[in-house]
């Protein structure tokens, strides 16, 4: 299912936008221009996953509200960050299973859709999802799958034929393989390959994920997040798992690289715009939402990501040679039979996941120290061969010297 993509071009109508800017949101909020001083709306989402440009838009749409954008590279990392209170955020983007994790524990705000009119615009197969089963917490921004991402100029063909997850194994490689710096996918992958469930409750069969992350570290050049982009994008990686929309991004800045959706299956994901429950800001955060789901905005944010819509009428202003590709947009019968969505596991597998990741990436820390201690260890040793080779050198040279200056008995 390989298939090299051609760089895209924005489609996208000038007078529309002009359209959308002047239009206020008749149906829900009205935010004046004359406040004494801006409201300043902090979302919080994924790295490179968002056309910046619909950020200016929305800022001179609604002049006094000024977004703070940061981004995160996990969603690990964008929980440990809220519940942790070093930041105050409004606006963040999870995956499913890391929303249905912030409603259990209350983290997240019930919206008011009457501010959020544009959610008509969201296809029905994307609401009452499991994350969300009531459609309270959250309105779906883009969806997408795993893929194997390498780089055709280093891969051989050979080794690429089967389409598999094991390719992240092939030691021929050693040294140029990445891997996903976070447990849930990480582990996911190893259990797809497997062929266990990605939500298995289990814990013989996370175990013996576990043991298949151990037999890969040794071949490891660094498990990452955002900075897959540098890596696969320079040559410095070959190959690593993914995010199909990145891997889009990453192939238009390096043409050598391709990428395939395993063989064995992959993790279909839906990420949803959410606002926290700390926010003082509810109803500029319901106009982002709102902004973001019109079909004009949705287009040209779509289309800058690479990511697949979940905005039906956006579907019709893409080109087709976006909405054709099987790696945006598989067929819905191959993700029925081939692929599993992330689900909220048990505390008690959440807890062993924690326990085994971070036994997995203590012994890659501890052998990585073991071998600067063996590098510290052979410097001392050479240099306190030097320093002996020296001080012999300098005594017999002294010693000839004061031979040579003795005078005759």
């Amino acid at each position: 299912m390989k298939l090299k993509l051609k760089p895209h071009t924005k489609k996208f109508f000038s007078f529309l936008l002009v359209a959308a800017l002047v239009v206020s949101t008749a149906h829900g909020l009205t935010i004046g221009a004359s406040a004494a001083s801006k409201v300043v709306l902090n979302v919080y989402n994924w790295g490179e996953y968002i056309d910046l440009e619909v950020i200016d838009m929305f800022e001179e749409q609604y002049p006094n509200i000024k977004v703070n954008y940061t981004t995160y590279d996990s969603n690990e990392a964008m929980y440990a960050k809220i519940v942790s209170g070093a930041a105050s955020y409004d606006i963040v983007i999870p995956s499913d299973y890391m929303i249905s994790k912030l409603i259990e524990e209350d983290l997240l705000a019930e919206l008011n859709f009457d501010n959020i009119p544009n959610y008509k615009y969201i296809g029905e197969a994307y609401k009452n999802l499991s994350y969300d089963p009531e459609n309270k917490y959250s309105v779906p921004y883009l969806w997408g799958t795993w893929v194997i991402i390498y780089n055709s100029a280093y891969v051989s063909e050979e080794d690429v034929k089967d389409e598999s997850i094991n390719l992240l194994w092939n030691e021929k490689y050693a040294g140029k393989i990445l891997m996903f710096d976070n447990p849930r996918d990480a582990f996911g992958l190893a259990l797809m390959f497997l062929g266990y469930s990605l939500n298995t409750e289990n814990p013989e069969e996370w175990q013996e994920a576990a043991e298949k992350l151990n037999s890969q570290k040794s071949i490891v050049q660094a498990y990452v997040m955002d900075a897959i982009f540098d890596k696969m994008g320079s040559g410095e990686a070959w190959i690593a798992p993914y995010y199909a929309g990145d891997a889009i991004i990453i192939q238009e800045d390096n043409p050598d690289i391709d990428f395939y959706i395993p063989s064995e299956g992959t993790n279909l994901f839906f990420d949803a715009m959410c606002i926290l429950k700390t926010t003082e800001h509810q109803e500029e955060a319901e106009a982002f939402i709102n902004f973001m789901c019109d079909p004009e905005i949705s287009a040209m944010n779509a289309e800058a990501v690479g990511y697949a819509t979940p905005n039906t009428d956006t579907l019709d202003l893409l080109d087709e040679e976006i909405t054709d590709n099987p790696l945006i947009y598989p067929d819905t019968d191959y993700l029925l039979e081939n692929s599993e969505v992330f689900v909220n596991l048990p505390t008690t597998i959440q807890s062993l996941q924690s326990e085994l990741w971070t036994s997995l990436k203590i012994v890659s820390s501890e052998e990585e120290d073991e071998a600067v201690l063996d590098w510290i260890d052979w410097f001392c040793i050479i240099s306190a061969a030097v320093i002996v080779v020296a001080g012999i050198y300098f005594a017999v040279r002294s010693s000839k010297r004061k031979k040579l200056h003795k005078s005759p008995s």
